[in-house]
């Protein structure tokens, strides 16, 4: 929503500043600059990506519409489900989670927490190192560093779609020139009418050069960053996870495990000491 309210802003602000200053709105309608600029963008995109980052490209750009961020009620979540997990451990052994781990949309203790079953990523995050856990004597570090190498690749991965879209605004300012320069040659052709032709083609033309300008560091260019944003915040969910596991298997209590956990949530997100001790009961 924010970003749709973000495009009527810029879109508001820039088309009301030209009519204030008694601009001629029709001007600004050129359909076929339009067309050279934004074709030639979707053309250059399909050239630099192969088809798994056209996918990936799509789904994110779909996904800023409706993305929110990660709120203290799932925070909470997470810390609740890993102490029960531990606390299961402790008491009736590793082995004891196999059944969950496996099968967690079926595990009693998952079920518990839907907005995690629903968030796929940090499932198998936290269900692939607690069978690495619970099937090998891995020693605090090793497990520090394995989950440390996972989270760079999954960032590397979640931060291929905002890099790609940042390239196709980049290229935007430079493509407008390139339609403002086929509108000067337009314009070269009709150098023998009347001073009013010649002038609406001139504008025409220079219409190119504003709407690369204007999609770059209007739309395209904050929708990378907006993607950016996106992908930084994901991976807070896998360091606070990281943080409780590794912990854990240090020799903390469960609820010492989720309590280093919890200091590594921002603080718009992060519940309070007696907040998260009142969840755990």
């Amino acid at each position: 929503m924010l970003v749709i309210i973000g495009m009527i802003t810029v879109l508001g602000a820039v088309i009301g500043g030209y009519l204030l200053e008694h601009g001629n709105l029709s001007v600004l309608f050129q359909p076929v600059e339009l067309l050279i600029i934004g074709g030639a963008a979707v053309g250059g995109f399909i050239i630099q990506s192969p088809s798994k980052v056209l996918s990936m490209v799509i789904k994110s750009v779909f996904k800023i519409f409706s993305a929110r961020s990660t709120s203290k009620k799932e925070f909470i979540d997470i810390l609740a489900l890993l102490n029960e997990i531990f606390s299961k451990m402790r008491k009736e052994g590793l082995i004891a989670i196999e059944s969950d781990i496996e099968n967690p949309a079926q595990s009693p203790i998952f079920s518990k927490y839907p907005s995690i079953i629903k968030n796929k990523h940090a499932l198998s995050y936290i269900c692939d190192n607690l069978k690495v856990i619970i099937s090998t004597n891995v020693s605090p570090h090793e497990l520090d560093d394995v989950m440390e190498y996972e989270i760079e690749t999954h960032h590397k991965q979640s931060m291929i779609p905002a890099h790609t879209v940042t390239k196709v605004a980049d290229a935007l300012p430079g493509l407008g020139i390139v339609a403002a320069v086929l509108g000067v040659v337009l314009t070269m052709g009709k150098i023998s009418e009347p001073p009013e032709i010649l002038g609406e083609s001139i504008a025409a033309a220079l219409v190119g050069t504003f709407l690369g300008v204007l999609l770059c560091y209007g739309f395209v260019g904050p929708i990378a960053t907006n993607m950016e944003h996106a992908a930084e915040e994901d991976m807070i969910c896998f360091q606070v996870i990281k943080i409780a596991l590794v912990s854990f298997v240090g020799g903390a209590a469960p609820q010492i495990a989720v309590e280093f956990a919890r200091r590594v949530i921002p603080s718009d997100a992060k519940p309070s000491f007696n907040e998260l001790e009142e969840a755990l009961r």
